[in-house]
């Protein structure tokens, strides 16, 4: 056993839930983003404006998001470089096999392939054969193998959620809003998770909304003690940055909280609120205004996995505008305000609890 402990820390490998479900999950987000998402974005300006050029440089990017996620994931692992440029190939294998569940096909067999890689990395003199050589074997016989089951249950659980969401849509709203919403300002990736679920529709509105009421939620209720600076870090970055205020006092969590559980079924049952872009918009928010702009872009052009599930392009009306920003900015912003001011006069929250680090 000793031996084996001391080998994985020369390999720097660390089997955890942290280095796993939290490094790895988020640096995979960030892969999608610079990829998929970014090439979504540029590729719908492009069909708007009418600048082929933009079209053609988001289609690429949308093309290799794969590879991102896989490399992404292997920098988080701190994969040597031969294992990381191979898990280009791997990530390729893996987003094409998954099917609409391949960002978790690649998640899982990324980490194999990674941690296989970094095994064998540098323990021969043909390190240059069998570094890449096991790396890219490996992930690509496991993203044949297990890829597209991977993907049919990832869809399938997605598909549940969206499902439930139509048939409930006031319960299901505020379960999908408060949960993501959460997720998105804890450790871990909400971007992700709506990506490998394939979160899209319904569902993928009341994530929005979720999503929104943190980032919008934190920083209004904060700007007393953030100004301008947290306002916008916070509003158009990420809600994360209150992880440290939280764990010292939970109860400041509790107003954007209450607010993405009233958005959701708002979002859901007033409003139809849908998001069919990108799956990863659901979980962005207002981070760089991808939740906003994934709606937008769902109206406009659909995913193909919205596609999938019966989303078809429509002409926003101006109710669907205001929906819009009613869910992701303005309802947000005013009932967190309402509920921090109410915690702050019963004494739960005091000056100070929402002071960002520095």
């Amino acid at each position: 056993m000793d031996k084996k402990q001391t080998f994985f820390q020369r390999k720097n490998i660390e089997i955890s839930a942290r280095r796993y479900g939290i490094d790895a999950l988020g640096a995979m987000a960030q892969g999608l983003f610079c990829s998929l998402l970014i090439g979504t974005i540029i590729k719908t300006l492009g069909g708007q404006l009418g600048i082929q050029y933009l079209t053609d440089i988001g289609t690429y990017a949308m093309a290799v998001s794969g590879p991102a996620m896989a490399v992404a994931i292997g920098y988080a692992l701190k994969a040597d470089p031969m294992v990381l440029y191979s898990l280009a190939a791997v990530g390729w294998a893996a987003n094409a096999e998954g099917g609409a569940g391949g960002p978790l096909a690649v998640l899982i067999i990324a980490i194999v392939a990674a941690e296989c890689g970094k095994m064998v990395s540098k323990e021969t003199k043909i390190d240059i054969l069998v570094t890449p050589g096991v790396t890219i074997l490996i992930g690509v016989a496991l993203a044949k193998l297990i890829a597209p089951p991977i993907g049919q249950v990832a869809s399938a659980f997605g598909l549940i959620i969206d499902n439930a969401t139509k048939l409930q849509p006031f319960w299901m709203g505020i379960a999908v809003s408060v949960l993501v919403g959460i997720a998105l300002t804890l450790p871990i990736s909400s971007a992700a998770i709506c990506s490998v679920l394939g979160l899209t529709g319904l569902a993928g509105g009341a994530a929005v909304a979720g999503c929104c009421a943190q980032m919008v939620g934190f920083a209004v209720m904060s700007f007393k003690e953030n100004r301008w600076g947290g306002l916008v870090s916070q509003g158009l970055g990420t809600s994360m940055l209150q992880m440290p205020n939280i764990v010292r006092n939970p109860r400041i969590w509790i107003p954007a909280t209450l607010a993405s559980a009233i958005t959701g079924p708002i979002a859901t049952c007033v409003f139809g609120l849908q998001m069919n872009g990108a799956p990863i918009n659901s979980g962005m928010g207002t981070c760089g205004l991808c939740g906003p702009i994934g709606v937008w872009t769902g109206w406009l052009a659909p995913s193909e996995e919205a596609v999938a599930r019966g989303a078809v392009a429509l002409a926003p009306g101006a109710f669907d505008w205001l929906g819009m920003a009613l869910i992701c900015f303005i309802l947000p912003a005013i009932l967190s305000w309402i509920f921090c001011e109410a915690l702050r006069k019963i004494g739960w929250i005091k000056e100070g609890d929402l002071v960002l680090p520095r």
